[in-house]
């Protein structure tokens, strides 16, 4: 992978949201720190729909993101809600070096396997190209 951070310099940044100020993120939180997500650098959105792309804590988050570190999300719905939407953020990531943790899932832009996520959400991954009828957790 490029850069030169060492291993120990790198950072797992979590991301979570929810659309409604009363839903309770604290089971994202806590699996986000289980994944091994410092609480400081947990970014949540709240009152802000999936659908809805400028997300200002995605945004914090990914740029707190540096070559080598993870970010961390407990499902993709959480992180983006169709095929566009998805493909483009893991393009960013993958641009910028930095690993995918969905759940217990990693996908590293550094190894073959991981490098390919963006295309196969390309090909029709498993998100509509719409919003996702099911309501929030």
């Amino acid at each position: 992978m490029p850069g030169t951070l060492g291993k120990w310099d790198q950072m797992r940044i979590g991301y979570a949201r929810c659309s409604s100020e009363p839903e309770d993120l604290a089971g994202e939180r806590m699996a986000l720190a289980a994944a091994g997500v410092a609480a400081d650098r947990i970014y949540l959105d709240v009152g802000v729909s999936g659908t809805n792309r400028p997300r200002p804590a995605l945004g914090e988050a990914m740029a707190a993101c540096r070559v080598g570190d993870t970010l961390v999300v407990t499902s993709l719905d959480r992180l983006a809600r169709s095929i566009t939407d998805t493909r483009d953020t893991v393009t960013e990531l993958t641009d910028r070096h930095v690993i995918l943790a969905v759940g217990e899932s990693v996908h590293d832009p550094g190894d073959a396997l991981g490098a390919q996520l963006g295309t196969v959400l390309g090909h029709g991954g498993r998100l509509p190209d719409r919003p996702h009828p099911r309501s929030d957790r």
